[in-house]
């Protein structure tokens, strides 16, 4: 098994270890290179010139604004993110609801939800844990109930990361 990468690749290295050099703020390289995520308005800073590029999110069908990337180019783009100190982004919107609002919403929630999430101008937080049942999520308890077009949601969530700073959230409910 030959797991050498080929010159095309190597050249995309090149390609996207130049882009980080010329366009990685430098006051932000700090939080990824201790591993964590930048401020709120250094995050959007990022993401917003990864999406100028088309690069924001690797995985996403072009036809929704992603690169469509292979494994090894989403390998390659991950291992020069992190030999820069590149903060990772925020992965709800991107990683999470993104790719289910592509894959089952409609037409009107992808129009609505999906720039905002490429962009950085929308941020989304997960509603998992509740009190009593903390991360086991057989055990949730928020429901939501139909009524007419909408539906209402009643229960509590708690440790939700970025709720204080999130536009939406997206839950797990009975």
């Amino acid at each position: 098994m030959d797991l050498s990468i080929s010159p095309e690749m190597e050249a995309f290295r090149a390609e996207v270890r130049e882009f980080i050099k010329q366009n990685l703020p430098e006051e932000i390289v700090d939080h990824g290179a201790l591993g964590f995520s930048a401020s709120r308005d250094n995050s959007k800073r990022w993401q917003k010139i990864l999406h100028a590029k088309g690069w924001v999110a690797p995985n996403w069908p072009k036809k929704y604004g992603g690169a469509e990337w292979n494994e090894t180019q989403r390998f390659i783009f991950s291992q020069e993110l992190a030999r820069a100190g590149a903060p990772r982004l925020l992965p709800f919107g991107l990683q999470m609801v993104g790719p289910v609002i592509y894959t089952f919403g409609n037409e009107a929630q992808k129009q609505q939800h999906l720039p905002g999430i490429l962009s950085g101008g929308t941020l989304w937080c997960q509603g998992y844990s509740e009190p009593g049942a903390g991360s086991d999520l057989a055990n949730v308890r928020t429901a939501a109930v139909r009524e007419g077009d909408d539906y209402i949601v009643n229960g509590q969530k708690i440790w939700t990361s970025y709720a204080h700073e999130a536009d939406w959230i997206f839950c797990l409910v009975r």
